[in-house]
């Protein structure tokens, strides 16, 4: 039986027969990985409580022929504790858990970067940096920019042209110029497409200025762009409280 190593951050669980649990993790080499943990339900169980949503794991593993099986695991984060005791931030998390697992392929390849923003992105929310709704915008944007969706803000998303355009079309890839734009584009506001801008690159001091419109505005672009290319909304985006 072949053991590997590797860190993750448990996005989602669920019972396999009496005592065990089907455990789904994003780990930093492996992408998105299911495991089971044997005998996990049993309140003798040695780590149970290391295999909850939201919690940042060193594992091993034994590879198996359909599911692997976790053998060991140490907390190295436990943001579980912290994010439980908080209910908007743990609403925004568990919408950041989906939206990685929606985005990171199951094909055994390092996601270095989905784990390292994710991670970041739940260190954020358990220091309460900033708003949880705001947190949760920026990393949505951040996460589909890693998987090769970044949206455009600045420019026309089709030909180019310098903006600021007032245009927003989700299929399009972001912001259109008056020129290019399509049926079915939204028209946001100045300021609402400067915070999406500074959502993407970081820009924080823009993020924190922002008033309280435009982040309601921001919020809606970003959960239609994420769908459009999910192809269908997140189930938890419903309980973020906003």
């Amino acid at each position: 039986m072949s053991l590997y190593r590797d860190t993750g951050i448990v996005l989602r669980v669920h019972k396999l027969g009496e005592a065990d649990r089907i455990i789904t993790l994003l780990t930093r080499q492996r992408g998105i990985v299911r495991a089971v943990a044997k005998g996990v339900r049993k309140t003798t169980s040695r780590f149970g409580g290391r295999l909850e949503p939201f919690m940042h794991v060193d594992l091993q593993l034994a590879e198996g022929r359909s599911l692997d099986i976790i053998t060991q695991v140490e907390t190295v984060n436990a943001f579980a504790k912290d994010l439980g005791l908080d209910y908007e931030a743990y609403t925004a998390g568990t919408a950041m858990l989906e939206t990685a697992e929606r985005l990171v392929q199951e094909d055994g390849e390092p996601a270095v970067a989905q784990f390292q923003l994710l991670v970041g992105a739940l260190r954020a929310l358990r220091e309460r940096r900033m708003s949880p709704g705001l947190i949760l915008d920026s990393y949505q944007l951040r996460a589909l920019s890693i998987a090769g969706y970044a949206p455009t803000f600045d420019g026309c998303a089709r030909c180019g042209e310098e903006g600021p355009h007032r245009n927003f079309h989700a299929a399009s890839g972001g912001m259109l110029c008056d020129d290019c734009r399509v049926a079915g584009s939204a028209a946001p506001s100045p300021f609402t497409v400067t915070l999406l801008a500074g959502l993407l690159s970081g820009d924080w001091p823009t993020v924190t200025t922002s008033d309280d419109r435009s982040r309601r505005e921001a919020s809606s672009i970003v959960s239609a762009y994420l769908s459009w290319h999910l192809e269908r909304g997140l189930r938890s985006l419903s309980h973020v409280d906003r």
